[in-house]
């Protein structure tokens, strides 16, 4: 994955981050069908995710941990509010407690992915 841009509105709370992948629309949809292949990418370097549920429909739930290096383990949730294969994907994310449930905070966030064939293709 090459990361093209990176915007941050402040005032809109918005991060948008614009990438390529060597990959066609349809490979990159699956990863996020699949839990399996989901946990090789989602979380940063070092901190592996494992999704314990994965509901890829439309409000659906996911629960994963990623683990960090000595062990510590940190748990999310997704709630999945959109679908239109294989191009548009967004859920609500956010932090979970020990038990894999979303903690009753107001720290959530609304993840958009939107996939389209890039101008030069899959490498």
């Amino acid at each position: 994955m090459t990361v093209v841009s990176v915007h941050k509105d402040v005032e809109a709370m918005t991060l948008t981050l614009v990438a390529e992948f060597a990959a066609s629309v349809e490979r990159v949809w699956r990863v996020w069908e699949d839990p399996r292949q989901l946990e090789r990418w989602w979380g940063p370097p070092g901190w592996p995710a494992t999704f314990e549920r994965h509901e890829f429909v439309v409000g659906g739930q996911s629960r994963y941990h990623m683990t960090g290096p000595d062990g510590q383990k940190s748990r999310g949730w997704w709630t999945i509010t959109a679908i239109e294969a294989p191009h548009r994907l967004e859920f609500d994310d956010g932090f979970a407690g020990e038990d894999g449930e979303p903690l009753a905070s107001r720290h959530r966030s609304t993840a958009s992915s939107r996939s389209r064939p890039s101008a030069t293709g899959p490498a």
